[in-house]
């Protein structure tokens, strides 16, 4: 079989969503003529550990590991946080309001250490793998974004060995990213960022993104620069397994609980939803009977905040972090999932990882977001749930009703089949043999 090294920060024992993709590409690579052989961090900064993940590590595969200095010492010192805990991702503040000098971090954060804090463990990275690479006849490298240093290293092997192909995968998008505002970057520094994003890709053989809208963000981007290979953009998306799902009869919630899974940051903080709600309770007595708020996952400040100024906290459910075995079969059990996307310009490219875990659930979707995004567009196709706009309070209404009157639509098992993790894997397979 061909070996293909992956670089990837996020490996178990980390857990959260940025590992899933990866770990279940590795899972099924061997069944489609690949050898993978992932390099990834020995001690890294992981917000949340899950060692549930490690059963899907195939047996005997090559894992290389080498140190990394992360500058997080100094900065939970500066903020004051305790060695031992764990930096959220995505501006997330679970017990306060952000304060000065957690924003005085973000801008060296974002001013200092470009592309990002693993910037140290580049150069290393190249060394170690270059001759890593000489000595085991590897043809076929992988970087997974973010953290975008990875692709960094990825550039660099690519500059040392010229006839090495390259994959640059983005989980999301670099310089369009939601929060990218708000690390508060002088002029150089952005332009930085910019440079260093279309350095890679120019250079890489090709461009994985996991949406239609940022593929084709990056593609403007490429095509402004002067570059003509445009068929090297695709687009590979997120998917479920269906061997997470937990076989037999599963109890239902009792109650009409309207499930979020994982983190809820302020941008993602759905007001809207809230005043629906509110609105109900008061009007519906069955409604209000019945309602059970489910959040799984760390919650901002913020958010909390607002559910308690909306007068719903006596219909929360707060389920601190699961492995993942465990939130598939959250998922399972509740009767509804709440998807939101982040109110932000990027929204309508955001297609989370999660929303095709929700899908394989059996379960129907709630979704708010733009209603001609990525994600609208394939709830529409596969009939999985429903959505409404951002402060269209009169839809997600009636999207709640007919879910908790009974009406729900047939789902399109045909097209929600092409989302597997194993016919994903496939698909990127077969890109990587037109590689080579």
């Amino acid at each position: 079989m061909k070996k293909v090294l992956i670089l990837t920060y996020y490996w178990p024992p980390s857990g959260g969503a940025g590992v899933q993709r990866w770990l279940k590409f590795v899972k099924y690579m061997r069944e489609f003529g690949f050898e993978p052989i992932v390099y990834t961090a020995e001690n890294g900064e992981m917000p949340v550990i899950d060692e549930s993940l490690a059963k899907d590590i195939p047996k005997g595969m090559t894992i290389l590991k080498t140190p990394i200095w992360e500058p997080y010492s100094f900065y939970k010192r500066f903020i004051g946080r305790k060695k031992e805990e764990k930096i959220n991702a995505s501006f997330l503040n679970e017990n306060k309001k952000a304060g000065l000098t957690e924003k005085i971090s973000v801008w060296i954060r974002g001013n200092f250490f470009i592309p990002d804090a693993r910037k140290f463990w580049i150069k290393p990275s190249i060394s170690y793998l270059d001759e890593f690479i000489k000595k085991n006849k590897i043809d076929l490298v992988i970087s997974s974004g973010p953290p975008h240093s990875m692709h960094l290293i990825a550039l660099g092997l690519k500059h040392k060995n010229t006839g090495l192909k390259w994959l640059a995968d983005f989980r999301d998008p670099w310089t369009n990213i939601d929060f990218y505002e708000k690390l508060m970057l002088t002029k150089w520094a952005d332009n930085k960022h910019h440079q260093q994003e279309l350095s890679v890709l120019q250079n890489a053989d090709v461009v994985v993104s996991v949406g239609q809208t940022m593929s084709d963000e990056f593609l403007t981007m490429y095509k402004n620069s002067g570059g003509k290979d445009v068929n090297k953009f695709k687009v590979i998306t997120n998917g479920f397994d269906t061997e997470d799902l937990k076989s037999g009869t599963l109890i239902k919630d009792t109650k009409f609980s309207i499930a979020h899974i994982g983190t809820l940051v302020k941008d993602r903080n759905p007001q809207v939803l809230w005043k629906v709600l509110q609105k109900m309770v008061r009007e519906n007595e069955k409604f209000k009977d019945q309602l059970e708020i489910k959040l799984v996952g760390k919650i901002d400040f913020f958010v909390k905040e607002q559910i308690e100024l909306f007068g719903l906290t006596q219909f929360v459910n707060k389920i601190e972090y699961l492995p993942h075995d465990k939130v598939i079969e959250e998922q399972q059990k509740s009767k509804l999932l709440l998807l939101l996307v982040n109110n932000t310009k990027n929204a309508k490219g955001i297609l989370t990882g999660k929303f095709f875990e929700y899908m394989s659930a059996k379960v129907p979707v709630l979704a708010i977001g733009p209603t001609d995004g990525d994600l609208a567009e394939i709830i529409n196709k596969t009939n999985t749930g429903l959505i409404s706009g951002f402060d269209d309070e009169q839809t997600l209404e009636r999207n709640i009703l007919d879910f908790f009157n009974g009406k729900i639509s047939t789902r399109n098992e045909e097209q929600i089949n092409n989302f597997s993790r194993k016919a994903l894997t496939q698909t990127l397979c077969g890109l990587l043999k037109d590689l080579n």
